[in-house]
């Protein structure tokens, strides 16, 4: 049975430089995006531990969740703000176990990935060329695209939008905790504190690896009808857990859904609900 921890792992995702540059066929292979709308294929590069035996890690479905939209490349030029998830894994037997994901972005250091970078862009350009050069006879066109020869410059500033000699290049990474429970509050706190200890100029006051392995071997969960407090890199962190008399656990702002749907939506949505209407919910 399990111990009650408050997380079972500690997971990381991103650029497996190994392997390199691999197109994510589960986001669609759109060739005609520019190389830097383009989606990559994301790994699973570590978990800790290895494996716990009563939630057994499942690495497609992880490494699929944690990144949905595979990897992402932006240079200096565009905003790099980290962005948090959650999602959940249902078994076949009906259990449940809960992912908490913070996404954000790093400098590319491999001169490999930057150099293939660069090859897709001479690529993606030599082909938009081939496609888009108007006639030589045809005054009109030339004049509308600027010259003649392919080199305009809206043309340069639109698909060269990476140069390795200008731009620094950075990638999407995630660092994500597995739970038996949804804690999504607490979880976004050791996950964003986690990110600023490592991104800070100043060290933290522990090794990170001291954090990781108190939440995942020290912190228990909170028993039923009880809140728990536990130490983070830079404050305290608190959950509560409701008891069984009460509604079950819903650790999410319903403030989102009212952003997200609008007023009027979430009332027909609400009326749906109550009318046992079906309900279809689709999301980009």
């Amino acid at each position: 049975s399990a111990p009650g921890r408050f997380a079972d792992y500690f997971v990381i995702c991103g650029l497996d430089t190994e392997t390199g540059l691999e197109p994510d066929e589960l986001s669609g292979e759109n060739f005609e995006q520019t190389p830097l709308r383009r989606t990559f294929k994301s790994k699973v590069l570590a978990r800790y531990p290895e494996n716990v035996e009563w939630n057994p890690f499942d690495q497609d479905a992880v490494g699929m969740l944690c990144m949905p939209k595979g990897l992402a490349f932006k240079t200096q030029a565009d905003c790099r703000e980290p962005q948090f998830h959650s999602f959940i894994i249902t078994r076949e037997d009906g259990s449940r176990t809960f992912g908490f994901s913070l996404t954000f972005f790093e400098e590319v250091t491999s001169k490999q990935i930057c150099s293939a970078m660069q090859t897709l862009y001479h690529m993606h350009n030599a082909e938009y060329d081939i496609l888009h050069t108007p006639p030589t006879n045809d005054k009109e066109s030339c004049s509308s695209a600027g010259d003649c020869n392919g080199t305009s410059v809206s043309k340069l500033q639109r698909f060269n939008s990476y140069d390795i000699s200008r731009d620094t290049l950075y990638v999407s990474k995630c660092i994500c905790l597995i739970t038996p429970m949804s804690f999504m509050k607490a979880c976004k706190k050791v996950l964003e504190q986690l990110h600023q200890a490592v991104t800070s100029p100043q060290p933290p006051p522990l090794p990170l690896e001291s954090y990781i392995y108190n939440i995942l071997y020290e912190v228990p969960l909170p028993p039923a009808g009880r809140s728990l407090k536990f130490s983070g890199v830079y404050g305290p962190i608190i959950c509560q857990r409701p008891s069984t008399s009460e509604l079950p656990l819903f650790d999410f702002p319903v403030k989102e859904v009212f952003e997200l749907l609008g007023v009027e939506n979430v009332v027909q949505l609400f009326t749906c609900a109550l009318l046992e209407f079906q309900i279809l919910l689709y999301s980009q």
